[in-house]
């Protein structure tokens, strides 16, 4: 988790350097003396040196420090919202000063703007005024309808996330501290008591059903604690956390107050502001009496907004501040459980294959190369009698080629990622960086495509190697950018954050046609310009007629069993992908994944390599498309895996969050298949071709 901390790996850098430079006591001491300033010259440089987006600042006692907003966001909806699409506090706001944002958090809907909130490096203050705002009727609608679709408010701080604190108790009785990032806008009680609706309740119940016959509380006072880790030796503080608890206060007051100078004042100061409620030295507590909001009401309602600053030391590094966030969604035993399922399955499959190769395929090369093996009257029968036929191009061949570059180009592309990944270029602290970083990749991933495709495709004796190329370079990111497009007019019509904006979509066009085409199409003109594919039998000109098939070789039937193995090898991760997507959980775990991807195409070769070895040797030639079918259907059990999940583990409250989450796993699923099936395919042709090669042919 941690590899993204670049101080760390200078120091253990540093560490190693220092043990080398000991191992060489022959060296001459003037080289020795040149050689450490040289170090020393170089690591004085790599230790100033930090990711962007993740480098320290250290604040002093009294430094005003301006936490920020990015979004309101909730799992029951996945829509997100601009903070401020609510009548929240905007005094001294600049609304029109907007945080520069990159391409994946612009695609996942962050709007990052300014708060009114006043914080003072090391200084703690209680019950300091925000504001006063009267709603109306209107207003107090948007605010009950967005607290019954559980929206969350997400602050940041010195670029950390805000965050409430969650205690987990371990198998030995210690007690974990993770967080949840955000805190909620209120909660829903049922009638006549203050049982807070629990989500993950097994009744069935319905929040917004309690909103109807319950009560509706908002949490008009905030509690910030801000831990710091101060060095003595760097004379300064750095935050290494960001917390909240939220309160419910119906405030109270006696004098009238000029709201309007009371701004970023503590209540009572200089007997100035007073509330009933809270004061410099009364804190706000879970027993004072709760604001209730009623949409049926009529009248104005007042809400005082308020909140409290506190500051405590913290053990933490800087370096590791980012553990306590990450911990919520650590949990290595299972995913080490699911390392060791999947790699029972690879060695069940690798062993099946090693029957194969080992005691099925030498016996039938042992009986093929008996010159005296057949009788009068016998036919050969087995994988050998299709060795006419066996590299017949397939029907829509051009196609075929087509699917089978853009899986390559999405192959490499997801590898690069999690390389870069696992190499820690892809900090949590940079938000919308892993999107950002997918879309480029694959962009520039478009020459392997194209190569890929063009290469099959003259194998395939096709000659229109420019048709193919537009294919490749069109077939899958216009199917992307159509679901796209149609998901986010219903999006823009929600009137939500997560509508892409039309100079998006322009820059999104322009790295396609720009970019992505281009490079489509300097591939296949290399790839063209290659030799075919050489195979080691010359195909018959007159097809040979397939005999029927037994049932177990059924076509329809081979495709779905074997996508089940590879979906089994990686079914546990794809929960943990799944949350991270959609509940809107933090995923670092990137090695974990590289191995189970790394899993994963393994498993899709060695069951596409048995499925086409049993085809043949029932005589049927037409393997071309079924390998890459037979590893893609794992794809289908992806989807309906995904809805399996949508239905035991979302709570969708609108239809277009629904939609939404449809539209967006058909993408992630047909890049499951372009990948998983181009793989399945090339470990079946590498596999057809060793096996014809290894035997003579008359």
């Amino acid at each position: 988790r941690q590899c993204f901390q670049c101080q760390c790996c200078v120091n253990a850098m540093a560490r190693r350097t220092h043990s080398a430079g000991n191992a060489l006591p022959l060296w001459r001491p003037a080289s020795l003396a040149t050689f450490s300033c040289l170090l020393l010259g170089t690591l004085s440089l790599t230790a100033a040196f930090y990711l962007p987006g993740v480098a320290p600042t250290d604040y002093h006692k009294g430094d005003d420090l301006k936490p920020k907003v990015e979004a309101l966001t909730s799992v029951r909806t996945q829509l997100p919202y601009e903070y401020y699409v609510l009548p929240f506090c905007d005094q001294g706001v600049n609304m029109v000063n907007q945080d520069a944002l990159n391409l994946g958090e612009v695609l996942r809907g962050s709007r990052i703007y300014e708060l009114p909130y006043k914080f003072s490096m090391g200084v703690d203050e209680n019950c300091k005024i925000l504001c006063r705002k009267k709603y109306s009727q209107q207003e107090i609608e948007a605010f009950s309808l967005m607290i019954e679709e559980d929206y969350r408010a997400h602050f940041l701080l010195d670029n950390l996330p805000v965050a409430m604190s969650v205690f987990h108790e371990s198998d030995d009785g210690s007690t974990l501290k993770a967080y949840e990032t955000g805190y909620p806008l209120g909660h829903v009680t049922r009638a006549g008591s203050m049982e807070m609706f629990d989500p993950d309740n097994d009744k069935g119940e319905d929040p917004e059903q309690w909103g109807a016959t319950g009560q509706i509380v908002l949490f008009n006072h905030l509690r910030f604690t801000i831990l710091y880790h101060e060095d003595p030796s760097r004379h300064g503080m750095r935050i290494v956390g960001f917390e909240v608890e939220p309160y419910s206060v119906e405030h109270t007051y006696v004098n009238q107050i000029d709201f309007d100078e009371c701004f970023n004042e503590i209540a009572g100061e200089n007997n100035n502001c007073a509330l009933n409620t809270c004061s410099a030295t009364d804190k706000v507590s879970l027993s004072s009496p709760p604001l209730l909001l009623d949409p049926k009401k009529t009248k104005p309602t007042e809400v005082i907004w308020t909140y409290d600053v506190v500051f405590e030391p913290s053990p933490i590094k800087w370096s590791t501040r980012w553990d306590t966030y990450l911990q919520s969604a650590d949990d290595a035993q299972v995913h080490w459980f699911s390392i060791l399922n999947s790699f029972m399955i690879v060695v069940f499959l690798s062993g099946l294959i090693a029957m194969i190769m080992i005691r099925t395929l030498r016996k039938d090369f042992q009986r093929y190369e008996q010159t005296d093996y057949l009788e009068e009257g016998q036919e050969e029968t087995g994988w050998k009698l299709v060795h006419g036929d066996v590299f017949r191009p397939p029907p829509l061949a051009g196609w075929l080629a087509v699917l089978v570059g853009t899986g390559f180009q999405l192959t490499f592309s997801i590898l690069f990622l999690m390389l870069f990944a696992c190499f820690g270029f892809l900090s949590p602290a940079n938000r919308g960086a892993l999107m950002q970083a997918m879309l480029f990749l694959f962009v520039f991933m478009g020459m392997i495509g194209g190569y890929c495709a063009a290469r099959l495709f003259r194998t395939f004796k096709g000659n229109r190697w420019k048709s193919n190329s537009m294919w490749t370079a069109v077939l899958f990111p216009g199917f992307c950018f159509s679901i796209f497009f149609v998901l986010n007019l219903f999006i823009w019509g929600q009137k939500s954050s997560g509508a892409v904006p039309f100079g998006t979509l322009v820059a999104l066009l322009l790295m396609w046609t720009g970019i992505s085409a281009p490079l489509v199409f300097l591939g296949s003109y290399f790839g063209f310009r290659k030799a075919p594919i050489e195979f080691p039998t010359r195909t018959n000109q007159i097809p040979r007629q397939v005999p029927e098939q037994p049932w177990f070789v059924n076509a329809y039937l081979n495709i779905l069993v074997g996508g089940i193995l590879p979906f089994g090898a990686v079914f546990v991760e794809v929960f943990y992908v799944l949350s991270s997507i959609w509940l809107h959980q933090f995923y670092y775990l990137f090695g974990f994944l590289f191995l189970v991807v790394v899993i994963l195409l393994l498993t899709c070769a060695e069951i596409t390599v048995v499925m086409c070895y049993f085809q043949l040797c029932c005589e049927d030639y037409n393997w071309w498309w079924r390998s890459f079918f037979t590893s893609g259907c794992c794809s289908l059990y992806l989807f309906v895996y995904s809805l399996y999940y949508a239905s035991s583990k979302l709570q969708m409250a609108r239809a277009v969050a629904f939609m939404m989450y449809c539209g967006y796993m058909l993408i992630v699923s047909s890049a499951f298949f372009l990948i998983t099936g181009s793989f399945g395919f090339l470990a079946c042709m590498v596999f057809i071709r060793q096996i014809y090669a290894a035997i003579k042919i008359d």
